[in-house]
């Protein structure tokens, strides 16, 4: 049976100045906050005694009031296209899935940001779920840290489960983390945050990070937005969509709209002449995503590949860059809009595990 971890307080998400803080308050060397720096976000140790050029009685004395806050994952599923899905435990005993997608020299990670979501998307597995608690920057970067093709990494995308935009402060923090000289030094391209719009924190990441962003558009109607996406409610796309062309696109960070067609639904001309109208002149990509079907229900239907492609055709012969994503993952359920954890507790999670071979562990 594998247990949670203590509550004592996570290392893993702390900033350079808490760790002096720490340092200090234990009367360790000063030099020793920069070694936790390394060890911590550079080679993502998951043990104190990892720590090799620690002395002992460091060691000791970090490990008596702190952890790590690394965890690997309990269970995991793996797709014939060869995607591979995480569940990953939180530091408060829920869990989350994480999704890696390989493809040629890519390897990108789909992180979750919250246990459930509050969003209420009516064509969303994590929507349905229901909101159930927000992700620490620890649980963030353990998806990351701990994931067994860490070292295949090129790209992470905050499109797994919850709204990055309404747990912005710790989203924020681990991307800065990543991007940090202290940490992996990585590039604001490798790294684009999701949202369906919200107006309290995009503003604020607009201003404050250099990541790519990625708006859940899916129907440039007002009303029909609103139907399947209670976000439009309080922050209309048009409105987000003005705030967005206030800041320039034409250089590194990337602006993308994604957009999932529905067969029948909001794949004909009259959506794509929308689109336009809504977006023309942005310089921005749209990313039409597959519909994936969900269990009992039948208010949505999959999209004719040919529709998608005629889609496709008639925004890109209007100035207005589009792509049909490739759909990965469906066969265990993780493709987009499929994640879904509200029966999985940290205990049952385990208890499948113990039961199951540790190399093929199912979810």
């Amino acid at each position: 049976m594998i247990h949670s971890e203590p509550m004592k307080p996570a290392l893993m998400g702390m900033q350079p100045d808490e760790l002096k803080t720490i340092v200090a308050d234990m009367g360790l060397p000063a030099f020793t906050a920069k070694q936790l720096l390394q060890w911590l976000y550079q080679k993502g140790v998951s043990t104190f005694e990892e720590m090799t050029n620690l002395s002992k009685v460091a060691r000791e004395r970090l490990s008596e009031q702190y952890t790590i806050g690394l965890t690997a994952p309990i269970a995991e599923q793996h797709s014939t296209d060869g995607t591979a899905k995480y569940l990953f435990p939180t530091r408060d005993g829920h869990t989350v899935e994480t999704v890696f997608i390989p493809d040629d020299d890519r390897g990108t990670v789909c992180v979750s940001c919250q246990v459930g979501c509050k969003m209420a998307c009516q064509f969303c597995m994590t929507g349905r779920q229901g909101f159930q608690g927000q992700l620490s920057v620890a649980d963030i970067l353990n998806q990351i840290y701990s994931l067994p093709e860490r070292d295949r990494l090129t790209n992470i995308v905050f499109m797994g489960q919850g709204e990055p935009l309404d747990n912005l402060d710790a989203v924020l923090s681990a991307t800065r983390h990543l991007m940090a000289d202290y940490g992996w030094a990585w590039s604001p391209r490798r790294i684009t945050v999701s949202t369906a719009g919200l107006r309290k924190g995009l503003k604020r990441f607009l201003d404050e990070s250099p990541c790519h962003l990625a708006i859940s558009l899916h129907n440039p109607f007002a009303n029909e937005r609103a139907a399947i996406m209670p976000a439009e409610r309080s922050y209309p796309i048009e409105e987000i969509v003005d705030l967005l062309r206030q800041y320039d696109w034409s250089g590194q960070r990337r602006l993308s709209f994604e957009y999932i067609v529905f067969g029948g639904q909001n794949d004909s001309n009259r959506y794509a002449r929308e689109l336009v109208r809504l977006l023309g002149g942005l310089e921005c990509r749209v990313n039409l995503i597959r519909w994936h079907a969900l269990p009992d229900e039948d208010r949505f239907h999959e999209a004719d590949a040919t529709r998608m492609a005629a889609f496709r055709d008639y925004l890109t012969h209007r100035n207005i860059r589009c792509t049909i994503r490739a759909s990965r993952g469906q066969d265990i359920d993780a493709a987009c809009g499929l994640l879904n954890t509200k029966e999985k507790t940290l205990s049952t999670a385990t208890s499948v595990m113990d039961n199951s071979s540790p190399s093929a562990t199912p979810l």
